[in-house]
């Protein structure tokens, strides 16, 4: 019974860590600045990340899977440019969402072919597809494109009021969506266990007869699915489309990963995970606009504190359920070179 509750503290130390770092900052946040604690400035912390939480949901299966997907931050901005530039040929704007997201999957198919089927390593394939995707964008425009259309303007300004004032955006709804639909799949689906199984282990995934090839493709088109949904609800917050939006955003989506508890290594992580470690990062960058005298490039130096210190928090685990594991397997041993002796009446 001892070793259940550990075990279960275990499993969930990273993202009790995440929510109390949460909670520190908030109260902190709320005692030094008049106004941080508003219901309205919460909710924007939803309404400024609404794409970041959408492509790190998607960000953190390819990392459970073992993967990573370097291409997620260029794909947005790509995003952007495609939906810009049709938009200004006079294309319907649903349809415009709707070529986009195909867009999406048929990347994401693309880099997940060529990671399984030829055993490459998604750091280069991403990799590649990053300066595919960065290129392709300067290749539509260099400049930035401005929407004037009006449904993604009516869209853009829509707000759905939850508390007096206080109201959230169409691109949190999506965000909602996505979550809740991750959560689902994760914890309800063959997908969710195939993708667990072969972030575990995918030598025993392949023995005991997972589609391990399948799955990867998948895990990258759900990836790119969310990149190209999160390009869609950020060009909704811009109102634009430029090849250099969100330069090194990806590294922020796995940033977002570490810090809500999805390890590295694969095999472990909820999918709540990112939610929450965007909102940590949201917390932290909000906290240093209402500071006011301190440059925004400090939020990046104390995402990069929390980055490591959740890193080592999770290279400590790990090394503690190893030594654990070969405990077990040596008690094991032991057992098995004892019972062969009594079998056979030694002790007697």
């Amino acid at each position: 019974m001892k070793y259940f509750k550990f075990n279960m503290k275990e499993n969930h130390i990273f993202i009790l860590a995440t929510m109390m770092l949460i909670i520190l900052m908030y109260g902190y946040g709320s005692i030094s600045f008049t106004g941080f604690a508003s219901t309205q400035v919460f909710l924007n912390l939803f309404i400024d990340n609404a794409y970041l939480i959408i492509v790190a949901t998607g960000m953190a299966f390819v990392i459970i899977t073992g993967g990573i997907d370097l291409s997620v931050g260029a794909f947005v901005a790509f995003i952007s440019m495609v939906s810009a530039s049709l938009l200004q040929l006079g294309l319907n704007a649903y349809l415009v969402i709707l070529i986009s997201l195909l867009i999406g999957i048929a990347f994401g198919a693309f880099q997940g072919y060529l990671i399984s089927q030829f055993d490459l390593h998604p750091w280069i394939v991403t990799l590649a597809g990053m300066f595919l995707a960065r290129g392709a964008s300067f290749l539509i425009s260099t400049d930035s494109i401005v929407i004037t259309n009006e449904t993604y303007s009516s869209l853009s300004q829509f707000k759905l009021y939850l508390f007096g004032d206080s109201y959230i955006s169409i691109g949190v709804i999506i965000a909602i969506i996505v979550v809740a639909v991750s959560l689902y799949m994760a914890k309800f689906t063959k997908f969710g266990r195939n993708v667990y199984a072969i972030g575990g282990n995918v030598g025993s995934a392949k023995l005991m007869g997972l589609p391990v090839k399948k799955t990867t493709i998948w895990v990258y088109i759900f990836s790119s699915f969310c990149s190209a949904l999160g390009g869609i609800v950020f060009t909704l917050y811009m109102l634009s489309g430029y090849g250099l939006h969100l330069m090194g955003m990806e590294m922020d989506a796995i940033a977002a990963c570490v810090i809500g508890g999805i390890l590295l290594t694969g095999g472990f992580g909820y999918l709540i995970g990112p939610t929450l470690g965007v909102l940590s990062m949201g917390i932290i960058q909000t906290i240093i606009m209402f500071q006011g005298t301190l440059s925004s490039w400090w939020t990046k130096i104390a995402i990069g504190v929390l980055l490591l210190l959740f890193i080592v928090l999770q290279r400590l685990v790990v090394m503690r359920r190893g030594k654990r594991d070969a405990i077990q397997l040596e008690k094991q041993a032991d057992t098995l070179e004892v019972e062969p002796k009594v079998a056979s009446g030694e002790y007697k």
